[in-house]
């Protein structure tokens, strides 16, 4: 089992930056490559980016590419995703989720995660 906790959500105005965090445990916790998602009200989740268990691979969603960062620790117990000059069409609720993968395997299918952490609400206010 694997647990996922997230935090760093809130309300930031337009070009504005936040930094979300997600904490990862559990004893099988290893060769996971990591990804965030999110989900807008009415709207399906979506993948907006994701890290390999080596942390040197990422790939991300086009419509954060140049925004976002996603990185992970050296101890590999936290995955961060940087989000820098923030619209209010980011505004959603963002997921953490773990998939076991190889060192440096990614997937963007939000089907193959096996894990998700409960969520932490982003609100861009114009």
């Amino acid at each position: 089992q694997v647990q996922l906790v997230e935090s760093g959500g809130g309300l930031v105005q337009a070009g504005g930056s936040l930094r979300l965090s997600c904490a990862a445990s559990g004893r099988t916790y290893n060769n996971y490559a990591m990804g965030w998602f999110r989900q807008a009200p009415g709207k399906e989740r979506e993948f907006v980016a994701t890290v390999s268990w080596s942390g040197g691979n990422t790939y991300y969603a086009d419509s954060v590419k140049g925004r976002f960062t996603i990185s992970r620790d050296s101890a590999n117990t936290t995955v961060y995703l940087q989000m820098n000059s923030l619209r209010p069409e980011d505004t959603a609720v963002y997921y953490c989720a773990a998939v076991k993968l190889g060192t440096r395997v990614l997937t963007t299918s939000p089907y193959l995660y096996n894990y998700w952490g409960q969520g932490t609400q982003v609100t861009v206010s114009s």
